[in-house]
């Protein structure tokens, strides 16, 4: 037997890899031969077992004696059928919201029954776990950073992803690959799915997306100052006044992804009502650059969340992600429920699935309150250079 020298972690790769698409759990020699035949060398059961046991529970599963699969929420686990569960649902107008978990709800989701996906996930997953959501709400340590007050306003709280080491970065991948497997069978053909992310960490999510079977269709480029970056050395700033240690974040990218097509654009369009993105009007058609703004403090007291995007945007978003009209737009990380207002503000079904009891709650009261919202004062602040943004119809 030849016994070659291995990186450390080279086996378990291998393992994840092959896992990520097994549609079930695994034996070991399954999984031996899998690696074996990666590696074009014979390889022990014994060396396997080994690597599963020692990275069981953080990665994997045991599902019988001799029997693994990936664990759920940090790897790329298969799509299992799971039986029915009674979750917590609020309704209002044509907006549906559920307390679950969404890779459960996905796995239950009746399969091509949702036309367009509209959703800001946790960028990097750790600001999300219920240790960093406790420092957040106790705004004492933790990866959120709290911005300190300008001109008498409380700005919003920003993660700090620079801290996120390889693991985390690993797990980050391996969640959005598993999210997209989970959607697909949810999406009818041409159904658009719009992701917000980070500019630091937006490649290994896209790259996720487009693996699991996804096809890329650019970035809508939200312009908005933030609070991240530009800051000088740290502890340094006399002697490097001059200096940036990155640059001072004025976009944030929106991941524009669609389920294959079926056939030509047109004919997705009639059968399916999906395919393209709705125009702002019949002379203009939707652009990937959207000037916006931090989001005042007025939807702010509405929906008190660290991410909460103005109403502005995502009405705008929203309504081109259906390009007739016609649907059910998804957000499988609801928070306080914005894009749902934005859907029901547009008069369109929505479903939106949060997690954390205490957003779900928030969500309650803040859907009713941001679809009422009206834009009307914020549409003299919108920059000339894009009129488009002024159109009633679009918002």
């Amino acid at each position: 037997m030849n016994h070659t020298k291995r990186k450390p972690g080279e086996v378990r790769d291998a393992i994840l890899d092959y896992l990520k698409n097994c549609p079930s759990d695994a034996s070991v020699e399954d999984i031996q031969q899998a690696v074996a035949s990666r590696f074009k060398e014979a390889l022990a059961a014994s060396s396997v077992r080994s690597y599963l046991r020692l990275n069981t529970p953080t990665a994997f599963e045991r599902t019988a004696p001799g029997r693994y699969r990936l664990k759920l929420y940090n790897t790329a686990a298969p799509i299992r059928p799971t039986s029915p569960r009674v979750s917590p649902t609020f309704q209002y107008g044509h907006a549906t919201l559920h307390q679950a978990d969404c890779f459960d709800w996905l796995a239950q989701c009746p399969p091509a029954s949702i036309q367009a996906v509209v959703t800001d996930p946790p960028y990097g997953l750790v600001e999300y776990s219920p240790e960093q959501q406790s420092k957040l709400r106790a705004r004492k340590g933790g990866v959120w950073r709290i911005p300190p007050s300008f001109d008498g306003h409380q700005r919003s709280p920003l993660p700090r992803f620079t801290t996120l080491g390889t693991d985390d970065l690993r797990q980050l991948v391996d969640f959005f690959f598993a999210f997209a497997k989970r959607l697909l069978p949810a999406l009818v053909p041409g159904a658009h799915v719009l992701i917000a992310s980070n500019p630091l960490l937006s490649y290994l999510v896209s790259g996720a997306l487009a693996n699991a079977g996804l096809e890329r269709r650019g970035e809508i480029v939200r312009l908005v100052m933030t609070m991240r970056g530009g800051d000088r050395p740290k502890n340094a700033h006399d002697q490097f006044p001059e200096v940036s240690v990155m640059s001072r974040s004025m976009w944030e990218p929106w991941l524009v992804f669609r389920k294959p097509l079926e056939g030509r654009v047109q004919d997705n369009l009639r059968k399916w009502k999906t395919g393209g993105l709705r125009r702002p009007s019949k002379d203009k058609p939707f652009g990937d650059v959207i000037a916006s703004h931090p989001t005042n403090k007025s939807e702010r007291a509405l929906a008190p969340h660290p991410s909460l995007k103005p109403q502005l945007f995502l009405r705008q978003i929203v309504r081109a992600v259906l390009p007739l009209g016609q649907g059910t737009i998804l957000d499988p990380f609801a928070g306080s429920g914005s894009t749902l207002a934005a859907a029901e503000a547009l008069g369109y079904p929505s479903i939106g699935i949060e997690k954390d009891s205490h957003y779900f709650d928030i969500a309650k009261s803040a859907i009713p309150k941001l679809a009422a919202y009206k834009l009307t004062r914020h549409l003299q602040e919108v920059d000339p250079v894009f009129p488009q943004f002024r159109d009633p119809v679009a918002i």
